[in-house]
């Protein structure tokens, strides 16, 4: 069922930013939306979350008008990343992984042997073990993003939206950060929406890619049916050579240059 958006209107104050969109996420599927700055990626997301109210238009959530569904009960289900995560400096990772349990307690209800296992789990499936006592603030970037994804685990959703999970890591930590993603879709069935703007990147982790542009939905395909030189052109501005990754089965693409569109 996963999720549908259907005839999706979002305003910031009087300016329209995305416009009639429309589409839908299969369960298990990864899909990461791609598009120019200021396009409206974030704004999706935060729509599909109930972060931001549509002017017009639905979100279903297995079938379900997320907007009609109990905000608990939304929790227990989705989970969000968004850009910026600010914690305490006294937060501990286990502190942190532990607040992804608070949808599924009672009022007044303190965390249970089952929560405690949950929690558990979710810190040995991002290989967090020997940094569960450390202070959130002390870790890498790259610990850090496992630590927040392990915190979204523990609510145990059936769907993750992830707004740009990979900005300001190095390359290398951006690489360990995606394949946890993949890995987690992989083993529970995890249903993935994402922003990026790595577009190779998005390429290679994706079921499939939905450009953004303009507050529009330009195109939405397998990523062998996005990363093509037309699309390059229209939507980012650039000429690329592109060629076949066969050990990953995917597009990737080196740029030429910058086309003349962008002085337009």
């Amino acid at each position: 069922m996963g999720i549908k958006v259907k005839e999706l209107h979002v305003n910031y104050g009087e300016k329209e930013i995305i416009k009639n969109i429309s589409f839908q996420v299969d369960d298990g599927e990864i899909v990461t939306i791609i598009g120019p700055n200021g396009s409206g990626k974030s704004t999706i997301l935060k729509a599909i979350s109930r972060c931001l109210k549509p002017v017009k238009g639905k979100v279903y959530l297995d079938d379900e008008n997320i907007y009609h569904i109990n905000t608990k009960k939304v929790a227990q289900k989705l989970a969000i990343l968004p850009q910026v995560k600010n914690v305490s400096s006294d937060i501990t990772v286990e502190n942190l992984v532990s607040y992804g349990r608070y949808p599924h307690l009672n009022f007044g209800k303190k965390l249970s042997s089952k929560d405690l296992e949950i929690i558990d789990w979710a810190i040995e499936k991002t290989d967090l073990e020997d940094l569960r006592k450390r202070f959130v603030t002390t870790l890498s970037g790259g610990e850090r993003q496992r630590a927040w994804i392990a915190m979204s685990l523990t609510q145990k959703p059936k769907v993750l939206l992830l707004d740009e999970p990979t900005t300001f890591l190095d390359i290398s930590y951006q690489i360990e950060v995606l394949e946890l993603v993949k890995e987690l879709n992989k083993t529970l069935n995890l249903t993935v929406i994402m922003v990026l703007h790595d577009l190779n990147q998005a390429a290679r982790y994706s079921d499939k890619i939905f450009v953004i542009k303009e507050g529009i939905l330009k195109e939405a395909g397998f990523p062998h049916d996005i990363i093509k030189d037309s699309l390059l052109k229209d939507v980012f501005k650039i000429e690329a050579d592109i060629y076949q990754d066969k050990i990953n089965n995917c597009p990737y693409f080196i740029p030429k240059k910058i086309t003349n569109a962008i002085n337009n």
